[in-house]
């Protein structure tokens, strides 16, 4: 028996994944959050927490919103979670990622002095994201 499909199903797996990236990234925090980190290359939550002023569980809940729909990984080092940029993501991800960092330049920068307060990327994890 042949099985059909009603008018709310899709047969397009891609479509689903772009929907999820596009609904991840349509909070401003969860975008601030994507486009430092794809400006920084990777960086842990302690940074995040500092960079955007935020308490960490709700960055967090973000992190872990943005990892479900693909556009971050995670990297484990003892009790610390590093992220960065899923680069296995749809180029037309990563395109929209350079278009808006060129875009929010200005506030990209704000938060990266915020980083650069911290010192310089070892120092910041010797202090915030000691080896255990």
């Amino acid at each position: 028996m042949a099985k059909t499909l009603d008018a709310n199903q899709t047969t397009n797996c891609s479509l689903v994944n772009s929907l999820d990236a596009i609904k991840a990234l349509a909070d401003a925090n969860r975008l601030e959050l994507t486009l430092l980190i794809a400006d920084q290359g990777e960086l842990c939550v302690c940074e995040l927490v500092t960079a955007v002023q935020q308490p960490q569980a709700k960055i967090s809940r973000n992190l872990a919103l943005l990892r479900r729909a693909e556009i971050l990984v995670d990297r484990r080092q003892g009790k610390w979670v590093h992220y960065q940029l899923n680069h296995t993501a749809p180029a037309w991800l990563m395109q929209m990622l350079d278009t808006l960092k060129a875009a929010e330049a200005c506030h990209l920068n704000e938060l990266v002095q915020r980083l650069e307060q911290m010192g310089d990327r070892p120092q910041r994890l010797s202090n915030c994201c000691p080896s255990t």
